[in-house]
């Protein structure tokens, strides 16, 4: 071995001497605790100025306290049995655990220490503990957590996508919907699991809307491998790092299937529950109706008998003598048709056509229409429609159902019994720049308060016999249109109903 010369010597113990001041005062400096504990029962020898932050002790307050004594209950047999919270790495153990404060609170602290030992015997001399506060990050783990076990156990679709577009991961229910249970999808494109709508849709505007705000929302269709069809309200979001630069995105699409069907469902529902009042209005009109197509075939009769008594017997016949007759009957024969293929086309169930409709020969058919009823309750029904009211836009049927019930109603809410007639009005007037509106004014006794704030109520009626759908349906089927139906009281006495159309484009 060489030996130093005494120079030699004493420049070691001078850089020695250098390096223990140093060590001391980066101890003293230090927000990490250094502390030194004697091996049995581990109390305090010394700890750094920093306990005083960390745990709220003095310097002097500490030494001499038994660590121990201020683990948490919990964490002091992980510590002595080695738990998995402990880790051994080169001689250094590091051990995250609850410390009692000098308050009473417990703080998390992580702390490395190693083993002092004698040169000679071997035996541990002391434990030299740095220890600092894991708090935050304890809490951010746990938060981790958290989130991990939501994000596996949500049945929305959750995907991590990378800036090139390639999937990194996928949730439980995603792995599931999309059945990827088997497969590993680290290298697939998003895009794979979207219709090719989808894709334009998420490529066109939902990365650069992502980019440009931090999220968009969409409703797109996905395809599962198996080539499932899965309809989806889809929110992307750009997760950006501290410097602000995105680091991947996230998707999260939650399952409209069911959502749909549901839907589709009530659509049906709806559909039936107004070809069913189309039907019961029917059959409140069926005495008029069928007053009505008696009167055309009564006439049809008589011309027919008269042809018969006037030419029985005659062994020729000149088409002069039987021209008006006959003219006269075929014209009525087309009315009784006219008025049996209207009851026909209102009675029959079909999809609604929104189309571009002439909104006076659609009044004006509906008026007449209900001319037997109005005759019947001693009623005219008038109608002041402008000669240049634009096309609306809707379903004719629809519509249709909805003159009739307000037409209908008007008539009767104006029954008279005296010889002088009341007058149902129907008008026709601009609304707003992009709708008309249309009002059915009847000289009846109104609506009453109590009334008027259940009128559009399902199954509640003003008739005895009445089933209450009616105005139901009839503000339905408007709202689907875009319009509003609604009624008010007549200053001079009756019921006003309007409702508002949209006009044709």
């Amino acid at each position: 071995m060489k030996t130093r010369t005494p120079e030699e010597g004493f420049s070691a113990l001078t850089d020695d001497a250098e390096r223990n001041r140093l060590l001391a005062e980066m101890a003293e400096e230090s927000t990490d605790m250094i502390s030194r504990h004697t091996p049995e029962d581990w109390r305090f020898i010394y700890a750094s100025p920093a306990v005083t932050h960390l745990l709220g002790y003095r310097v002097e307050e500490i030494v001499g306290m038994s660590a121990y004594d201020l683990y948490h209950p919990d964490d002091v047999e992980d510590f002595r049995l080695r738990a998995p919270t402990v880790t051994y790495d080169r001689g250094l153990y590091t051990h995250t655990y609850r410390f009692r404060c000098k308050d009473g609170h417990y703080t998390w602290l992580e702390s490395t220490s190693r083993t002092i030992r004698d040169p000679e015997t071997n035996e541990i001399r002391e434990i030299l503990v740095v220890s600092r506060d894991a708090t935050h990050r304890i809490k951010a783990d746990k938060a981790n957590r958290r989130l991990a076990r939501v994000l596996e156990s949500t049945q929305d679709l959750v995907i991590f996508v990378n800036l090139d577009h390639t999937v990194s991961h996928l949730n439980e229910a995603a792995r599931r919907a999309l059945r990827l249970e088997q497969t590993d999808y680290s290298s697939f494109d998003v895009a794979r699991f979207l219709t090719e709508r989808g894709q334009e849709l998420l490529s066109g505007e939902g990365f650069p809307g992502a980019r440009k705000t931090g999220h968009w929302r969409g409703e797109v269709t996905m395809c599962s491998l198996d080539g499932t069809r899965i309809p989806v309200l889809l929110e992307l979001l750009a997760h950006r790092s501290l410097h602000g630069d995105i680091e991947y995105f996230s998707i999260v699409a939650h399952d409209l299937t069911e959502k749909k069907a549901a839907e589709e469902q009530l659509k049906q529902y709806r559909a039936d529950i107004d070809h069913a009042s189309r039907l019961v209005t029917m059959g409140e009109l069926a005495s008029s109706l069928a007053h009505e197509l008696n009167q055309p075939l009564s006439a049809m009769v008589n011309y027919l008998r008269g042809i018969e008594r006037r030419f029985a017997g005659h062994e020729s016949i000149a088409w002069r003598d039987v021209d008006v007759p006959i003219t006269r009957s075929i014209r009525t024969a087309l009315r009784a048709g006219e008025i049996i293929h209207r009851m026909m086309d209102f009675t029959r169930k079909q999809e609604p056509v929104i189309t571009s409709l002439e909104l006076p020969e659609l009044i004006s058919d509906m008026i007449e229409f209900c001319d037997s009823v109005a005759d019947r309750n001693q009623v005219r029904v008038i109608q002041e429609v402008p000669s240049e009211t634009p096309l609306v836009k809707g379903d004719r049927i629809q519509l249709e159902q909805v003159l009739l019930n307000l037409i209908v109603n008007a008539i009767e809410a104006s029954e008279s019994t005296d010889e002088s007639p009341k007058t149902v009005r129907v008008t026709v007037a601009p609304h707003s720049e992009d709708q008309i509106r249309v009002s059915v004014e009847d000289q009846g006794p109104g609506v009453s308060e109590a009334d008027m704030s259940q009128l559009f109520d399902r199954f509640f009626s003003t008739k005895q016999s009445g089933l209450g759908m009616g105005l139901a349906i009839s503000r339905s089927l408007v709202e689907n249109l875009g319009g509003e139906l609604w009624a008010t009281n007549l200053p001079e006495g009756g019921a006003s109903f309007s409702f508002t159309l949209n006009i044709a484009d």
